[in-house]
């Protein structure tokens, strides 16, 4: 005799599920919190001060506010001048080594901004390997503005890299292949069409790259030094203001001013991504 149950009977629902979103509500809020309320203290404590409105306004804030600004826009279109040209190499070629070198392109973001620094004064140094080269020619570049340019080149431009490969190899080269039979040469195909199929990838990588020059420290401070007026960006100068006199208090303005070009940055991100502008909004 068969012990068989007998089939469901077709369409009779089965049990209730709890939904996906409400399982991961409970972490999802947590994370959040846990990123916005740091955030939230800070603005609190920066308002709260009551010289706040005057230290933002000082020498010492704009200084090292324009020399951030100036370094990471020449930062980021180096990096657009050299890296483009490599996104694509990587994304369309195959050669022999492509895997080191796609590996070699990533090693500047895993790795400590220290380390950065100090293989950069080892190779670019005064004494460095290369650095004693250029000194007899009569560039110094350690200590110097230009070492700032080229570590915040070091640390970010893997970003725009590695963005726009990614959008690079989302395109179908058949668009490439239609545009050479209408005649068209190969870097005006690129310019015209490639490019621009690539565009939301170009415009995030660009922001990431200017975002994270801005933000850069660690291989500022160890291969271009902490000068006023020189190499003095703003993550250096808010250790200055930390370690000086002006005290946390110092150091809670420029962070505020970071962290809003920080926010500026990515909300124009996620408008230029979804095709809006900000006028409309």
């Amino acid at each position: 005799m068969s012990t068989a149950s007998p089939p469901a009977k077709a369409g009779r629902p089965g049990p209730r599920q709890t939904p996906l979103g409400a399982l991961f509500l409970g972490p999802a809020v947590a994370f959040a919190a846990f990123v916005a309320l740091p955030l939230i203290a800070l603005g609190y404590r920066a308002f709260d001060q009551e010289d706040f409105a005057s230290r933002l306004t000082d020498d010492f804030t704009l200084q090292a506010l324009r020399l951030s600004v100036i370094t990471s826009t020449v930062t980021l279109v180096i990096a657009l001048v050299l890296g483009t040209p490599l996104a694509y190499l990587l994304a369309r070629s195959n050669f022999r080594g492509k895997r080191i070198v796609d590996s070699l392109i990533d090693l500047p973001i895993v790795l400590p901004p220290t380390v950065a620094g100090v293989a950069l004064l080892v190779a670019f140094g005064r004494r460095g390997y290369f650095g004693q080269y250029l000194d007899d020619l009569g560039l110094e570049l350690a200590f110097t503005t230009n070492a700032v340019i080229l570590a915040q080149l070091f640390v970010a431009a893997p970003f725009l890299v590695r963005s726009l490969k990614a959008g690079f190899e989302s395109i179908d080269p058949a668009y490439e292949q239609v545009s050479a039979t209408l005649g068209v040469s190969p870097l005006l195909t690129f310019w015209r069409i490639t490019l621009r199929l690539a565009r939301p990838s170009l415009i995030g990588g660009a922001v990431l790259c200017w975002a994270r020059a801005l933000s850069e420290l660690g291989a500022t401070l160890i291969f271009a030094g902490n000068f006023s007026g020189r190499t003095q960006t703003m993550p250096l100068a808010i250790i200055t203001a930390f370690e000086s006199r002006q005290g946390l208090a110092g150091a809670v303005a420029l962070s505020v001013i970071l962290l809003a070009v920080a926010f500026v940055l990515l909300l124009a991100l996620r408008y230029a991504l979804s095709g809006r502008e900000l006028y409309r909004r």
